[in-house]
């Protein structure tokens, strides 16, 4: 512990965003380049170093942060990234887009702002490629075992590079044309440039990770075929079923969902199109749903110079401080949070008639009307109490040219054919079923990440990556030293 007093003396300070004007006529990261690196020793010495630190249970990672606190309090960045990478294969990552439930459990936040956990993290990592301390990690010899990951996304990539570098050879299937998943097509690059995630992805190649894009399994190759070819599988193909609006007038053209409006956007960015089919440029954007993909639409459009963009929440306005009654620390509480995108689109009033920012809270969609061509033009909604029924008298109507729907994901889509080919069980929800060694019905292969767990957060989706490799590792070889952060039921800290 660098400085005892150091939470008593230093403020809470973050890295500052761009200004609003300056940042949505670009699609570069909305953080102030290099500011962060001059504030971050002094945001480290807040960390307490806890005797019971409820930062390591908050993280499903189990990331020694106070370890790491203390030696960015020193300046010691070599040993720091060293604690960092040995929780965390890709903690640039988490660095950006992770919520970070581990402020939400530390000690400190019981009555002071939390201690800048996420930039310290994001510090760490950046100074790491600076300085050459995360080099490639090839195996010094190869167990003769293959596995197949199918899905590219974090879960798969921290599967592939833990059973890389202990020895197995790895190939990464992936259906689009570049590796990544959401990460590539469905984070904006102003969350993340994905020059982040290809510095990460050649040092994987070079440890000697294999990567077969454009290649849907089960359907470019037959999914039992690829079982027969390899001792292990591994399915991370994230929770792509997306949840469908059913209302009247959905049929109507021009109502899309998110994740075909996103990927077009990336696609725009890294130069795969001039400019995007389904541009927000000039048009009325209502977004259906209140969560981060929303707010990631939120973004998009303001960028593409939209003539108007809200956001509906069918949750109510929460308040600014945690409820001790029902959301006690060191849970996650859902509070009001002002995300970049909506600090845009407030300060730019974007949605003149939204409760704060772009949204529009306790709202529910009850249907669509369109013109004589059958593109929507409006949307009409109504305000619902906290039991999500219809307050009387609360009609509303939102001028809508494009309407993107956000509302979350159940579980992996079947329509490839990999799970029917291969005779996966189901669980009732729509996520793959496996034991407690990540283990489908089939011998030897392994479901992990969102499409066994459902739709999460970032960080449970890299810990779920290096606890299936080290299942795999103890399937192939009896044993394994590989760390296993969390077992398939683990779940975050609820009331």
């Amino acid at each position: 512990m660098a400085d005892p007093k150091g939470f008593m003396t230093t403020p809470r300070q973050e890295w500052p965003r761009r200004p609003v004007e300056e940042r949505v006529r670009d699609w570069d990261e909305v953080y102030v380049p290099g500011a962060l690196l001059p504030i971050i020793s002094k945001q480290a010495d807040r960390c307490m170093d806890c005797g019971v630190p409820f930062c390591h249970d908050a993280c499903p990672l189990g990331n020694l942060i106070p370890e790491w606190n203390d030696l960015v309090s020193r300046e010691d960045w070599r040993a720091a990234a060293e604690r960092l990478h040995a929780t965390n294969n890709f903690p640039e990552f988490t660095g950006r887009l992770c919520p970070a439930p581990c402020e939400a459990g530390c000690v400190l936040a019981i009555n002071q702002p939390a201690v800048t956990i996420k930039n310290v993290e994001c510090a760490i990592a950046d100074r790491a490629w600076e300085e050459g301390f995360a080099p490639p990690r090839p195996p010094d010899r190869l167990s003769g075992r293959t596995v197949a990951v199918i899905g590219s996304g974090p879960t798969g990539l921290a599967a592939a590079q833990q059973l890389t570098r202990a020895g197995h050879t790895v190939a990464v299937y992936e259906r689009d044309d570049r590796p990544g998943g959401l990460m590539r097509y469905g984070i904006p690059a102003f969350k993340m440039e994905k020059r982040h995630l290809d510095r990460r992805l050649e040092q994987m190649r070079a440890e000697g990770t294999k990567f077969r894009t454009s290649t849907v399994v089960g359907r470019d190759i037959r999914a039992d075929g690829l079982r027969a070819r390899y001792d292990a599988v591994v399915i991370a193909t994230g929770a792509t079923a997306w949840r469908e609006l059913t209302v009247p007038g959905r049929e109507l053209t021009g109502i899309h969902q998110a994740m075909e409006y996103l990927p077009l956007a990336d696609r725009v960015c890294q130069g795969d199109l001039e400019v995007s089919p389904m541009s927000a440029a000039g048009k009325h954007v209502v977004i259906v749903g209140g969560g981060d993909t929303g707010a990631d639409c939120l973004g998009t459009a303001v960028r593409e110079g939209a003539a108007s963009v809200s956001q509906l929440d069918i949750y109510a306005l929460p308040g600014v401080e945690r409820d001790d009654d029902t959301e006690p620390w060191p849970t996650y509480p859902k509070i009001y949070r002002l995300s970049a995108a909506h600090e845009e689109a407030r300060d730019l009033e974007t949605a003149p008639a939204a409760d704060a920012d772009a949204r529009l809270f306790a709202a529910s969609t009850l249907h669509f009307t369109g013109d004589a061509s059958g593109h929507v033009r409006s949307l009409h909604l109504v305000e619902v109490d906290a039991r999500r029924q219809p307050v009387p008298g609360t009609g509303r109507t939102l001028p809508a040219d494009l309407v993107l729907l956000a509302l979350g994901f159940s579980g992996p889509d079947r329509g490839d054919g990999l799970i029917d080919q291969l005779g996966l069980a189901m669980e009732p929800r729509g996520t793959i079923t496996r034991d407690r060694e990540f283990t489908t019905n089939v011998p030897g292969v392994f479901a992990a990440g969102d499409a066994a767990r459902g739709q999460s957060l970032i960080v449970w989706a890299i810990a779920e990556g290096r606890a299936v490799a080290a299942a795999v590792d103890r399937y192939l070889t009896g044993s394994s030293r590989l760390p296993s952060p969390i077992s398939p039921y683990d779940r975050p800290m609820a009331v």
